[in-house]
């Protein structure tokens, strides 16, 4: 029997007002305590981020109109908020301003948010392109080994003034192969091979051989790439994706345990990411030995300042952090300026996202949709955990950009193509869970991926 599910667009609509008030009144807020008086751009800021939060909305409504309703407005206020600390942070920095640039990136994001949305009418076409996704990620995680270093790290395409972080879309593409190929193999996943332990069967290696080969290249890359941060990221979500795939624990404690002994090897080896362990277990030793705080002890003093309620917007000093403060520190500027309550509404925010991604993952029935759905959640979910931790000295410094909050327009671009999947992919869920059966094309479902 059919059920009617209802739409909820006008809830969503609301929200994203919601939303775009609260950002245009930080705007205006960090004006007034730097200047006293409302910025000129205020009203400029508001318009703009409020064409785009309607442009993708109206999308939302005609393509996808069962989709979660707080999926988009949460992307909404998230941007929004991050463009309001950049903007405070460029008041310190007046030769080098990065909002404008930003909310460039963002109206791209946007752009290709709305453009997934429409084009892509049915999730499970993305498991026909399952190997050119991959070939497509270890190209773009390859490349930028052959340009000059920046911070220590080879992950950057810089040409001119023009700069780009492919490994930011490689993730996607990843979750798409690690996905399709799980969905299209569980069952000897869960069944066949070995048993290790109580709760630890190792599949044969014809089945489980290629992806372990694709993800051990892609880490390998990462690596030699320095880029520590983007590994830990792929090899979470090839240990959650696999997890799922099969139902089985014992793949979380192997993961640990392989994680644990890589970073390990890594942070003993490799003098960029050992001075960044060295830093995590000693924050104040550049102090104690009269060098001043180096950049995590100056992240932790601003957290500290921050207390419950913070200084208030504007009038915090996480500038002193230095070069990374826009993007790999900008958790330190929330943290002094909205203390632990907006800290803590921050992390709800990220949260509830999350758990749209997992709830819309839970409600699909075809394997490769609840694959998709929950990896792509898991990226959001295992970047802001590696940033926050890194930031507030729970685990080293990883050099990564907090989503949608930091300065960086390719992790802006590649976060608002995860909200619209996960969109199309909630839109899928309820929309199956009102008809009452398999939608149409499930075909495709049924099809190998090539």
């Amino acid at each position: 029997m059919e059920v009617r599910v209802p739409r909820r667009r006008g809830t969503e609509l609301a929200l994203i007002v919601v939303a775009v008030l609260l950002s245009v009144y930080g705007y205006c807020d960090v004006g007034l305590a730097r200047t006293g008086s409302v910025p000129p751009g205020a009203a400029g800021y508001g318009a703009g981020l409020g064409v785009l939060a309607l442009l993708a909305h109206l999308a939302v409504r005609l393509r996808a109109p069962y989709a979660d309703p707080l999926l988009l407005p949460i992307a909404v206020l998230l941007n929004g908020l991050g463009l309001v600390l950049i903007y405070r942070l460029d008041l310190e920095t007046p030769g080098d301003r990065a909002a404008p640039t930003q909310l460039i990136w963002s109206t791209i994001g946007v752009g290709l948010c709305v453009a997934v949305v429409v084009l892509l009418r049915d999730h499970r076409l993305l498991r026909r392109y399952a190997y050119l996704s991959v070939v497509a990620a270890l190209v773009l995680m390859i490349v930028p080994i052959f340009f000059p270093a920046v911070n220590g790290a080879r992950i950057w395409i810089r040409v001119g003034g023009f700069s780009i972080q492919p490994g930011e879309f490689a993730k996607i593409l990843l979750a798409v192969f690690f996905a399709s190929y799980l969905a299209a193999n569980r069952t000897a996943l869960a069944t066949t091979g070995r048993t290790l332990w109580k709760f630890v069967q190792l599949p044969t290696g014809r089945v489980l051989g290629p992806v372990v080969a694709i993800w051990l290249l892609s880490v390998g890359v990462l690596v030699l790439e320095r880029d520590l941060g983007t590994s830990l990221l792929f090899f979470g979500l090839f240990v959650v994706l696999l997890y799922v795939a099969t139902g089985r624990t014992g793949w979380i404690a192997v993961g640990l345990l392989l994680a644990a002994a890589g970073a390990y090897a890594v942070g003993s080896l490799e003098p960029h990411v050992h001075s960044r362990v060295a830093d995590w277990l000693h924050p104040f030793a550049s102090i104690e030995a009269g060098q001043g705080p180096n950049q995590l002890a100056q992240s932790l003093f601003a957290f500290a300042a921050g207390g419950l309620l913070g200084t208030g917007l504007g009038l915090g000093h996480s500038i002193l952090i230095g070069f990374a403060a826009k993007s790999d520190f900008i958790l330190a500027t929330a943290g002094e300026e909205l203390g632990l309550a907006g800290l803590t509404a921050i992390f709800l925010l990220y949260a509830l996202l999350v758990e749209r991604g997992y709830r819309a993952g839970l409600a699909l029935r075809d394997p490769f949709g609840r694959l998709l759905a929950i990896g792509l959640a898991s990226i959001v979910a295992l970047q802001v955990f590696v940033i926050a931790g890194g930031v507030t000295g729970l685990i080293p410094l990883t050099g990564m950009a907090m989503p949608f909050l930091a300065q960086g327009g390719s992790s802006v671009v590649t976060n608002w193509i995860i909200v619209a999947l996960l969109i199309r992919l909630s839109d899928s869920a309820r929309a199956h869970a009102g008809a009452g059966g398999e939608p149409a094309g499930d075909r495709l479902h049924q099809e190998a991926p090539r």
